[in-house]
């Protein structure tokens, strides 16, 4: 921490469309403590469910948080805050005296998942193939769930940068005649096809759907986690089919982004879908695309890729982000 607020804690939250979590980072620490969730949709506002969260902690008015980092899952850049996913919307500026903040960062959510990739230890990670990864390259963040969110983080000589990215936005290029059908399909709805129509949670229906068309049937109308439940449980053919679709397109995106960022320290998958069936995923067709690349196929052997299962990594990574910023 910054230099007089040795006897204060630290404020970080990872703030979703759904969920806000909240803890306190003490001073010197990284680990977060007093984790908390609160449901957005209990709260008008941002800082009344900040305070609600520090009334719970407990801590007295002398250790109240002079600095906070809030993870935010929408674009960060501007003073005005607006959630993509709720009805959050808060002016930075005015929100950092409202909460006796010295400093106030308000950063993407998928910085923190990038600055919290280094800090993961080997419990926290649950490993999908590749080779060692090379120290000082830089990493690829991937994670599908309620979209699709992308990032990297590269090393310069203040520390580690994070990558903010609208990955999950770029074009879905088919890799095979099925996936050319699967295109055409979605392109009846929508003039433009992103990875995230593929792979996300509605990505898990949209291929739910499609699938079902080209077989030949009619798609009865299944929420995501239905479908994963009929293919994980209950072994539904059609089910099954989505499951292994949908991780064969994200090795070929994933695989993508490892190129466009170099990324030879590593890719991990993030999100809430695949920490649901790692032993599905790690027995699916996701390396073999993502090492498909033809002449590039030994280069992308020996990246390694792994799916982050630890529970908060959001709230470390916005605890490395304001330790970060208070060197």
């Amino acid at each position: 921490m910054s230099s007089g607020l040795s006897d204060r804690y630290g404020l970080v939250a990872d703030i979703g469309g759904t969920n806000a979590r909240f803890a306190l980072v003490a001073p010197g620490q990284l680990q977060p403590e007093q984790q908390l969730t609160l449901s957005v949709d209990d709260f008008d506002t941002i800082d009344a469910a900040i305070h609600t969260y520090l009334g719970q902690t407990g801590i007295g008015a002398e250790r109240m948080p002079l600095e906070a980092c809030l993870a935010i899952a929408c674009p960060t850049s501007g003073d005005l805050i607006s959630m993509t996913n709720n009805g959050w919307c808060f002016s930075r500026s005015k929100l950092q005296p409202e909460l006796g903040l010295r400093r106030l960062q308000v950063i993407n959510d998928y910085a923190a998942q990038a600055y919290a990739a280094p800090h993961l230890k080997p419990h926290e990670l649950f490993p999908v193939g590749g080779g060692e990864a090379l120290d000082g390259y830089p990493i690829a963040l991937i994670g599908p769930g309620t979209g699709l969110g992308a990032a990297g983080l590269v090393r310069n000589g203040g520390g580690p940068v994070a990558l903010v990215t609208e990955g999950g936005h770029v074009d879905f290029a088919p890799c095979d005649e099925l996936e050319m059908e699967v295109l055409r399909f979605l392109w009846r709805s929508h003039g433009h096809v992103s990875v995230e129509r593929l792979l996300s949670g509605m990505g898990l229906t949209n291929l739910h759907q499609a699938l079902s068309e080209i077989r030949g049937g009619s798609a009865e109308p299944l929420t995501p986690a239905q479908i994963s439940a009929r293919a994980l449980e209950q072994g539904d053919s059609l089910c099954s089919e989505t499951l292994d679709l949908f991780c064969a397109v994200l090795g070929s995106v994933a695989g993508n982004t490892a190129l466009t960022l170099g990324a030879q320290g590593g890719v991990y998958i993030t999100g809430g879908i695949i920490p649901r069936m790692l032993e599905r995923f790690a027995n699916s067709r996701f390396r073999e695309r993502f090492e498909a690349k033809g002449r590039f196929q030994p280069y992308m052997a020996a990246i390694p890729t792994q799916v982050v299962i630890a529970e908060q990594p959001g709230l470390l990574g916005a605890s490395a982000a304001l330790q970060r910023q208070a060197i």
